[in-house]
């Protein structure tokens, strides 16, 4: 097997590459998604006045670092955080994501826990860049959410004696292949992780294949799945349910399509229109993966004949269908809606997590595609927890049903969060294994 310093080496010989080929789509991405020239520097280690005020402020002792790379990664560092400060609250935790929607909802967590919170764009993975990150945030413990791992950060930390722990560790059965195909290269990485944290039984054997000492890896459940710290926001839902009575969609069944991807829409609005006939009071809440796409949603469905309204610039008056083209948004307005739909599984591979629809309490419809997600789907289908369906074509009578039999839709909701409890804790068991306290059997 190659050493790691082989492993490393091939990997930085291979870096500038992937940087140059990735950087134009990055870049334009991060425009599209309102991110601002002046926070660049960031991805360098170099940061503005302000935010080395704020890092100055942070406690030195007990300094965290928790990398979250986007929305979702960003929503289980939350529920961590909020956990880690009621654990130690002389802690300081640095928060840093890769996208600029999951800067905004890092920027909120700062809000939220002043002085003990600061949120930073990533770094890039960048031996110089590492190194400099290192020396300017000092923390005692790195944490990395769900499935990103940086060997030239992992490497410089192992150097300064740092412990790297990966939590809420997820590896999908494509993600799986693809590392194997490479294990004699990227074991020698994965093995300088100090701890991994799974949340599935049979992840344990999975990252044991990809070179993780066993010992290391431990069965904690997942927070993002976790019932404990996963209620939405009751303010934010007063304000869309404020929203909501000032339109005709006040006091009305609401389907929900969640995390949709391109094309997705403009399907389901053709089965919406289906169910208006029969289900003539019946709204539509469109909350589409990427927000900026709402305008080209609109105009889809203008093409149908359907007139919509985007959240982001709302009028009060007449409409059966609202598109929202916000962040940070659908575990509220899931709480809104009578029925939930999974995007991502109908028209492209992998799905969406269905999890925080379920813990709304909600009846959840998902296609075929669910790949990313496998053993959370096995137990919601195991359990009579959600309902998936082979495709578009058999959508409608499923939504059909559901809308018109009021137990079901109750039943589907209550085996679902019922399911979830498998998960139970997993958020405190998680702060156990960073806290350095013996880990949970």
């Amino acid at each position: 097997m190659p050493s790691r310093r082989l492993s490393l080496t091939l990997y930085n010989a291979l870096l500038p590459l992937g940087l140059l080929f990735m950087a134009p789509a990055a870049l334009v991405k991060m425009r599209r998604r309102q991110g601002r020239w002046q926070d660049f520097g960031q991805r360098f280690g170099f940061f503005d006045t302000a935010k080395r005020g704020a890092l100055a402020s942070l406690p030195i002792d007990n300094r965290l670092w928790m990398h979250a790379v986007s929305v979702g990664e960003v929503g289980v560092a939350r529920k961590l955080i909020a956990a880690l400060l009621k654990h130690s609250p002389e802690r300081g935790i640095v928060l840093t994501t890769t996208t600029p929607t999951g800067y905004r909802l890092a920027e909120e967590i700062e809000q939220a826990f002043p002085g003990r919170v600061v949120a930073l764009y990533s770094p890039l993975d960048l031996r110089p860049v590492a190194r400099r990150m290192l020396d300017q945030l000092q923390p005692r413990h790195i944490v990395l959410v769900e499935a990103e791992i940086w060997p030239n950060l992992l490497s410089e930390a192992t150097k300064a004696g740092i412990p790297v722990t990966l939590v809420n560790a997820r590896l999908s059965p494509r993600s799986e292949r693809k590392y194997l195909r490479f294990r004699n290269i990227i074991a020698p990485i994965f093995q300088m992780l100090r701890h991994v944290c799974v949340q599935e039984p049979e992840d344990v054997a999975r990252w044991a294949a990809l070179g993780v000492d066993p010992e290391r890896i431990i069965l904690t459940g997942s927070v993002k799945y976790d019932p404990q710290g996963s209620a939405p926001d009751a303010e934010q839902v007063q304000r869309f349910e404020a929203l909501l009575s000032s339109t005709s969609l006040s006091g009305r069944p609401l389907l929900l399509a969640g995390s949709t991807h391109a094309g997705e829409e403009k399907e389901m609005a053709k089965i919406y229109q289906e169910l208006k006939v029969k289900h003539p009071t019946l709204g539509f809440l469109i909350v589409p993966r990427h927000y900026e796409r709402g305008p080209e949603v609109q105009a889809e469905l203008l093409s149908l004949g359907l007139t919509s309204q985007l959240r982001s610039n709302y009028s009060p008056g007449r409409t059966n269908i609202l598109i929202i083209d916000s962040t940070g948004e659908l575990k509220a307005w899931q709480e809104l809606a009578t029925i939930v739909i999974i995007g991502k599984s109908f028209l492209a591979e992998g799905g969406q997590n269905p999890a925080e629809a379920v813990m709304a309490g909600k009846p959840v419809v998902f296609g075929p595609h669910m790949e990313n997600f496998i053993p959370l789907v096995n137990l919601l289908l195991a359990s009579n927890g959600a309902l998936q369906v082979g495709g578009l074509d058999e959508l409608s009578l499923a939504l059909d049903h559901l809308l018109t039999n009021s137990t079901q839709r109750e039943d589907l909701a209550s085996a679902g969060r019922a399911a979830l409890m498998h998960h139970d804790g997993a958020t405190n068991r998680t702060v156990q294994v960073i806290a350095n306290k013996n880990p949970p059997p």
